[in-house]
Parts: structure tokens; C-alpha cells; sequence
């Protein structure tokens, strides 16, 4: 074998070598709550002004212990911070079923990712207005109006779907024989979609209550 073979031989090693070097250099072990993560720091320089890469970068002017393995230790929870490692790495923002993005959101803070803040309190802005328009929509409410001596029957004779809600005094007052009788609105609901059951015995004087409550 010839010099110059020699020479081109031990290049190509030197060249292979250092770019396998250059590669394990840019890997990077996250040991999150005793979870260890793997990735890269081009993953977590994606927001240049996140903690992460302020960790990982060779200026760093944050203090963190690693473990036996070389990674960086991070007293956090490893469950939240998973859907924040694979934001960064692809910029998508996926959760899993049950977990709740208020838990997402308090780790982004924590590792100031901007982006992903934004992302999360948008996401939780329009989860709320939906529960709370589903919840209106959900049921209907009715007021109903009888006197004192009328309430047990209402109650006893309300088909099973009406729920009783409220009950106010309205201060009137009506003369039934020798008594006085107040007079009362009685708030009731009901789920949506649900249709009434009217229970089997049934009195003259609970017919003409449900007219009420279907005419209101």
C-alpha cells in the first residue's frame, strides 16, 4: 500500500470519526421526574429563549445536576412534559384523552415556551365556552305558578324528567273557602331531547298543572 493511500485512509477515519462525534454532541438526555427522554438540541432550541435551550446550550447560565447516565435532571412531571417535547420536535400540539392541558400549561410556563402558551390558553378559552354552551342547551327551564294547596299535587303528580329547581313566594294572597293562600312560582327543568312519561294515575287537577307548565 502506497503513502498516499495511507493517508487518504486515515482522512476518511479522522472525517468519520468527527462526524460521529459532531452527531453524539447534539443528542441530548432528559431525566424528567426519574423519566429519561432522549432528543436532540435542535429539538430543544426551537424557542431559542425556552428553558430548555438555555439548558442545553454550551453558554449556559443555568446550574442543573445530571445522573449517573449524563443526563440533565429536571424535578418535574414527566406525564406534562412529553406532549411538550413532541410539540417541539414536530409543532404540534397532541394530548392524549385524559390529560388535562391545565397541567400542559403550567409546564410550557414553566419552560417559557411562548409559542406553546398561546396554543394551550386558546385551546382552554374555547373548551370553556363550549362546556358552557352545552350546558345551556342542555335544558330546558319552565316557571310554573299555582297556589299553596296546589304544590303537593305538582310535586307529586311532575312526570320523572322535570326536575324541581326553585320555589319563590311571590307574596300574593287568595281567599280559598276560610283560608288565605299564598301564591308561588315554582321553577323546574329538564334535560333536552327527553320526552314526558306521564305517570299512570292521574287527577283531573295534575292534567290541568301540566297544561300550565306546556302552555309556558
Amino acid at each position: 500500500m502506497s503513502v498516499n493511500e495511507d493517508m487518504d485512509k486515515g482522512k476518511g477515519s479522522r472525517m468519520q470519526l468527527n462526524k460521529s462525534l459532531s452527531n453524539t454532541a447534539q443528542w441530548v438526555k432528559l431525566n424528567v421526574g426519574g423519566t429519561c427522554f432522549l432528543t436532540t438540541k435542535t429539538t430543544l432550541c426551537r424557542d431559542p429563549n425556552s428553558f430548555l435551550c438555555r439548558l442545553c446550550s454550551e453558554e449556559s447560565d443555568l446550574i442543573s445536576d445530571m445522573d449517573e447516565n449524563g443526563a440533565y435532571m429536571i424535578d418535574r412531571d414527566p406525564t406534562y412534559f412529553s406532549p411538550i417535547l413532541n410539540y417541539l420536535r414536530h409543532g404540534k400540539l397532541v394530548l392524549n384523552k385524559n390529560l388535562a392541558e391545565e397541567g400542559v400549561l403550567e409546564e410550557a410556563e414553566f419552560y417559557n415556551i411562548t409559542e406553546l402558551i398561546n396554543i394551550l390558553k386558546e385551546k382552554i378559552l374555547q373548551r370553556d365556552k363550549k362546556l358552557c354552551s352545552d350546558q345551556v342547551k342542555k335544558h330546558t327551564y319552565r316557571v310554573l305558578q299555582c297556589h299553596e294547596d296546589e304544590l303537593t299535587w305538582m310535586i307529586s303528580t311532575m312526570s320523572d324528567e322535570w326536575k324541581f329547581e326553585q320555589l319563590v313566594n311571590i307574596g300574593s294572597k287568595y281567599n280559598y273557602g276560610n283560608y288565605d293562600q299564598a301564591e308561588f312560582l315554582c321553577v323546574v327543568s329538564r334535560k333536552e331531547g327527553v320526552s314526558d312519561s306521564p305517570k299512570t294515575e292521574s287527577t283531573d287537577k295534575a292534567k290541568e298543572l301540566q297544561q300550565r307548565a306546556s302552555r309556558m
